[in-house]
């Protein structure tokens, strides 16, 4: 059953041309995972998609009902069903003071709990814990409309999706199977179009040879021998006439065929990602961040209750627990130099929200 068309989409922010493509269709089995480097348009396209953004040209045509569970934004609905408030270990109301991962979880409960025949996904499974995954999984297979979800944890795209929308220099592709498929169909991509550049680069270099050795002939034929006379150096340049003639039209065909080549463009390398993390002046305290008696309440719920920790210098610490048990609350009262929070002097922390506060969100689109 068909759920959502597109037609000649095209959209630009500013002079950037984001997306350009000709068709799309979504239908009711489809489980499509959107992937594409950082700002390929994968938001753009689940915005456009949700008709949360018009494109610059183009239709968008809906046949049912869409729900969008966005990366950054509250949930649509701000209230669900205490059965699916109780499937998904959250509140029935939406409350900012959730947790990231919790919020995550509402948002997924408030769009299986609307009856849409289409959801769109935006990162769905970040700041959520390893158990709510496999929830969010099992849903997402039991789920009988449309999906399509923009996620880098391949894992989860291997368990859920059928195809993969694949978004390139504005241009979209899907290919058929989950990601690990989309894996091997791009590494044959890759190596057949290395190889087509190869052969192509070869035959062209050896026509070009071919052309410089006639070009060489013809220009030896005209050269007139030395010590010849002038009656004689004109007996020989009619003699070779039609031989350079013929020279020349052969090097005319050569270039024909050199200009006839399918071209074919050297493939793209893959980005190396790296990372300028600047050292950090050196500190001489032995611990550089501890906590003693602790104790954090929101509303009736107890976060923590005299709990101490201490974090050493050089040390590698991951903070871990189930989605609401207070990670990013004690990070937070870190940074707020809470007062049952010792911090080493001359210590700068340096901190990325899981909200993303800091990202251009039009930029990351």
């Amino acid at each position: 059953m068909l759920l959502i068309e597109c037609n000649n989409i095209k959209k630009y922010f500013g002079d950037k041309l984001i997306l350009d493509f000709e068709h799309l269709e979504v239908h009711s089995e489809d489980r499509i995972g959107v992937v594409g480097i950082n700002g390929a348009g994968k938001t753009t396209l689940l915005n456009i998609l949700s008709s949360r953004l018009e494109p610059d040209e183009g239709q968008v045509k809906l046949y049912g009902r869409v729900a969008y569970i966005s990366q950054l934004e509250p949930a649509e609905r701000q209230n669900i069903s205490s059965e699916m408030a109780s499937r998904f270990g959250v509140g029935t109301v939406w409350n900012e003071h959730m947790s990231g991962g919790e919020k995550t979880r509402f948002k997924l409960a408030a769009a299986l709990d609307d009856n849409s025949s289409v959801i769109l996904a935006d990162e769905p499974t970040s700041n959520v814990d390893m158990e709510g995954i496999e929830l969010m999984a099992e849903k997402f297979m039991e789920y009988n409309g449309a999906l399509m979800v923009i996620s880098h944890d391949r894992n989860f795209l291997d368990k859920i999706c059928n195809e993969i929308l694949e978004i390139e220099d504005g241009k979209i592709k899907l290919y058929n199977g989950n990601y690990s498929a989309y894996r091997d169909q791009k590494i044959h991509e890759r190596e057949r179009a290395q190889l087509e550049y190869e052969e192509y680069v070869k035959e062209k270099k050896r026509l070009e040879g071919v052309i410089e050795g006639l070009k060489r002939n013809v220009k030896s034929m005209r050269k007139t021998p030395k010590r010849m006379g002038n009656s004689e150096a004109r007996l020989h340049k009619m003699g070779p006439q039609k031989s350079q003639a013929a020279l020349e039209r052969a090097v005319k065909n050569v270039e024909k065929r050199i200009q006839h080549l399918e071209v074919k463009e050297k493939p793209k390398e893959q980005p190396e990602i790296k990372l300028d993390i600047q050292e950090g002046d050196r500190l001489h305290s032995k611990i550089i961040i501890e906590g003693k008696n602790i104790t954090k309440v929101f509303g009736e719920k107890i976060i923590f209750k005299e709990a101490s920790f201490s974090i050493y210098n050089n040390s590698k610490v991951a903070l871990i627990g189930p989605n609401g048990c207070g990670k990013t609350t004690l990070i937070k009262m870190i940074m707020d130099n809470d007062a049952s929070i010792r911090i080493a002097k001359g210590a700068k922390i340096g901190y990325f929200s899981q909200e993303m506060d800091i990202l251009n969100k039009i930029l990351a689109s």
